[in-house]
């Protein structure tokens, strides 16, 4: 019996819908929903949505926090490269956690440290400690910024590496792809609720909200089974992390896929930790005002809204031609966010906003899937450490971004990484004839 997700499907047939009968319409009966039979999957998914949920409310609070506490663009990116030094360094280690460990009780971990973190600001900001009233607390948040880069690094791998024990190996791009749906969908709600509780409230309500909805996690997780672990081998983890260097060295196309989702994470991924800066600075609602922590909420949930579009897209489609339309995908992603980073616009800005969603959706939901589908399972965990790593990669870039903001401006900053993205994209799509022929 299928060690994955065979082993959990649920069978047999629904009243009225074998035979030739008539069957009703109905979410089971759709190939889009197909992973959702898995009642694993399921439990997954509800975990996933609760650490979503708050990560995408922290992308809105944390960045606009500190902002408001700094003003300033380099001190924005610094706390984004502070939290990416951990993540590189414990991110190989924790591929080799997902190799060697309980993938669940690793999920676990992860959950219950970020509700400890959060919680954490919430009390600090409620005791008055992280204020404008005592210049320099901003340190708190670049230290917590540190806390969930660790715990990123060692349990990331494990939550991406799952998915492969839970599913069918076909099934794997509809998982992936409704996984990124339940992401962008809180992208559509979560930053907007933010911006709201900022608005109406303070920061330190938005905290708490993040620290209850990350033990909601814990408890989707917690009724999960446990998945096993493939046989690996008990070596010591540095002779661990070699040999997952060298699959990938002799792997040319997880090599090139790794590559590029590297390339296009540094070039793409600052603009959301300096939209801060477009709300408060450039982008104004027609009265002239700054359209604020609110209108940044409305941009990464409008972002969101064709985010969903694509991942429900994605997950409908066969398993053909996504080395093509991945390559395609970084060319709409960089051209929307030129157009964004040029725009002083409100309404054509949310226009933009939406293809940067599209774009970055469709990049990272194939990556993500090509990478699983083709690398070997004993490997799965080590290869998708270094998928996260790019994540860390990421805080670099916008850390180099926010020097270039502070020097010549945000937009500038935000439009020259999104040129080059186009331009290094539509040489891959030229030069990398095995990139367009994966399926």
């Amino acid at each position: 019996m299928d060690k994955r997700a065979g082993k959990y499907m649920e069978v047999g047939t629904e009243p009225g819908m074998g035979g030739g009968g008539r069957g009703a319409v109905s979410l089971r009966n759709l190939r889009t929903f197909n992973s959702f039979k898995n009642p694993v999957y399921r439990l997954y998914y509800g975990g996933m949505l609760g650490q979503m949920a708050s990560m995408n409310m922290q992308m809105v609070a944390g960045s606009m926090l500190l902002w408001r506490l700094t003003n300033s663009a380099a001190i924005l990116g610094a706390m984004s490269f502070a939290g990416a030094i951990p993540m590189l360094t414990l991110s190989l280690f924790g591929g080799v956690i997902a190799d060697r460990v309980e993938k669940k009780y690793v999920l676990l971990f992860g959950q219950l440290a970020f509700a400890v973190i959060s919680l954490g600001i919430a009390l600090t900001l409620t005791l008055g400690y992280l204020s404008p009233d005592r210049p320099g607390s901003w340190w708190i948040l670049v230290v917590s910024s540190i806390l969930q880069g660790a715990v990123m690094g060692l349990a990331m791998p494990s939550r991406q590496a799952i998915i492969n024990d839970i599913v069918d190996e076909e099934e794997l791009m509809n998982a992936i792809s409704l996984n990124f749906m339940g992401m962008n969908a809180l992208q559509l709600l979560a930053p907007a609720l933010a911006g709201f509780l900022v608005d109406a409230f303070d920061f330190k309500a938005v905290y708490y909200t993040m620290t209850g909805l990350y033990l909601i996690a814990v408890a989707f997780f917690a009724f999960m089974p446990l998945l096993g672990v493939k046989a690996t081998g008990r070596s010591n983890f540095i002779v661990n992390i070699k040999e997952g260097f060298k699959y990938v060295g002799r792997e040319k196309t997880i090599r090139l896929l790794l590559i590029l989702s590297f390339i296009a994470v540094v070039l793409s991924m600052p603009y959301g930790m300096l939209l801060p800066i477009f709300a408060d600075d450039i982008l104004e609602f027609s009265s002239g005002v700054p359209v604020g922590a609110g209108g940044l909420g409305w941009m990464m949930s409008i972002s969101g809204a064709g985010a969903v579009a694509s991942s429900i897209t994605l997950a409908s489609l066969p398993n053909k031609k996504r080395g093509l339309m991945l390559l395609i995908g970084g060319i709409i992603l960089g051209l929307a966010l030129t157009g964004f980073a040029f725009s002083t616009l409100w309404p054509l800005s949310l226009v933009m906003i939406v293809f940067v969603g599209i774009g970055g959706t469709v990049r990272m939901s194939l990556t993500n899937t090509l990478i699983q589908y083709y690398v070997e399972d004993d490997y799965r965990g080590r290869v998708m450490s270094l998928f996260m790593m790019q994540f860390g990669l990421s805080s670099f870039g916008t850390f180099v971004a926010g020097l270039i903001a502070e020097a010549v401006g945000v937009q500038w900053a935000v439009g020259s990484f999104a040129i080059l993205l186009i331009v290094l994209s539509i040489v891959a799509l030229i030069v990398l004839p095995q990139m367009r022929k994966l399926d």
